[in-house]
Order: C-alpha cells, then sequence, then structure tokens
C-alpha cells in the first residue's frame, strides 16, 4: 500500500511539472483574464487574438478583451506573456463599438480552444508536406457564431531558414469544422 501511494504521489508531481510546461491557451487566458476586470466584464469576451508565435505553434503573447459597459469604449484589454499578465488597459474600439462587435460572444458555442484549433488547421489536407512555423489565432464573432481565425507561416522550398505567410484557415469554435481556407502555397517557392 505504501509503495502504492508513493507511486501515486511521484506520478502527481511528474504530472503537475508537465502541465506547467503546457503554454496557456485562450480559453485558460479568458478565465485569468477575469482576475483583472471589473465584476460587470467577467465572462463577457468579446475577442481574444494572439500575435505570431515564435519558436513554436503555440502563441507566447495574447490579447483578452471583454465588454465592459462602464468603460467608454466598452471595452477592456488584458495582455498576457508567457501566461502572466502583463497590461490592462481600455482599448479605443470605436468601429467594434458602432456594429454588435462589443457585445460578447456566447459561451456555450465556445468549444474548442486554440491549440485544438491549431491542431485542427494542420491537418488540412493541403498542409500535408508543409512545414508550419508559426501561428497567429483570433477569436471573433462571425454572422454564424464564434470563429478561430488561424494566420499561418511556413518554412520556405529553396530557403529553410526563412518562412512565408501562407493564408489563413476560419474554423468554427463550437464544432471545429473548417468554414473557410485561403492558403498559397505558391508563396513558398
Amino acid at each position: 500500500m505504501k509503495l502504492l501511494t508513493a507511486l501515486t504521489a511521484s506520478l502527481v508531481s511528474v504530472l503537475t511539472l508537465v502541465a506547467a510546461d503546457k503554454e496557456p491557451t485562450a480559453f485558460d487566458l479568458m478565465k485569468e483574464g477575469n482576475r483583472y476586470v471589473g465584476e460587470q466584464a467577467k465572462d463577457r469576451v468579446v475577442e481574444v487574438r494572439s500575435e505570431r508565435s515564435v519558436g513554436t505553434l503555440a502563441p507566447k503573447v495574447w490579447h483578452v478583451i471583454y465588454h465592459d459597459p462602464t468603460a467608454r469604449m466598452k471595452a477592456v484589454e488584458v495582455k498576457f506573456a508567457a501566461g502572466k499578465m502583463v497590461d490592462v488597459k481600455r482599448p479605443f474600439r470605436l468601429f467594434e463599438r458602432i456594429g454588435d462587435g462589443s457585445q460578447p460572444m456566447d459561451k456555450d458555442k465556445l468549444k474548442i480552444d486554440s491549440d485544438k484549433a491549431i491542431e485542427i488547421a494542420l491537418k488540412e489536407p493541403m498542409l500535408a508536406d508543409i512545414q508550419v512555423k508559426s501561428v497567429e489565432a483570433k477569436l471573433e464573432k462571425s454572422d454564424t457564431g464564434p470563429v478561430w481565425r488561424l494566420r499561418l507561416w511556413a518554412q520556405k522550398l529553396v530557403d529553410e531558414n526563412e518562412t512565408a505567410g501562407i493564408g489563413e484557415i476560419v474554423l468554427a469554435a463550437d464544432d471545429g469544422k473548417v468554414i473557410d481556407s485561403d492558403i498559397k502555397l505558391g508563396r513558398l517557392d
């Protein structure tokens, strides 16, 4: 019994270390961002976007924008770098305020997280023999519900040290189905 308890404790500590090395996903940061906004904005996410990933396919810098009815432009943005909050501001979002861009996304339709969205995009048949090197992700509203818009950069064919933007893939955030694919492999020459 002592051996089983010791093995269980060891397994838990190893799994904790592995989980600690994992980059936080967009959904993780949406929850974490609630700590830095007022009660009126918690869980009222309007948009989540990353900066282009570097050295990995998991972006390290994310911006989570919440609907805040008390803010002048009805938004508060929390910026994260490597899972840590680095800035909170109230961005100027005039165009989003005019349209429906300031209203929060339907949480019930947010089922595909950023890591899974990237995984789905990379399984597209067109990318089978392509070395995708970096990703920029954006979770936003559309007419059909929340979507992931993923911009991709891949290794060039001629010079392996260079990358080129090859386009974007859009997929539904509720079921992961690819809605649109605008990949241009000719840019890799």
